[in-house]
């Protein structure tokens, strides 16, 4: 399991509002994430549709790229 090396950051009232971690850790967590969603991603398809790897990885990028257009 991934160890995360987190810092709270805490309100007036000593009460925890948000978490910092390292830079490092956080793009960790996005490819972990990354890599799962291309794997559900290409469960979905059906065997006579299915996508070459790299095909997959294209149609991932161009999903990225419209959400972070949008």
């Amino acid at each position: 399991m991934l160890e995360l090396n987190k810092s709270y950051v805490i309100d007036d009232n000593q009460q925890p509002i948000a978490v910092q971690i390292p830079i490092a850790e956080f793009e960790k967590i996005e490819e972990i994430l990354e890599n799962y969603g291309l794997a559900k991603l290409m469960e979905e398809v059906d065997e006579e549709k299915a996508l070459s790897k790299d095909e997959a990885l294209k149609y991932y990028q161009s999903l990225k790229e419209e959400n972070v257009a949008s």
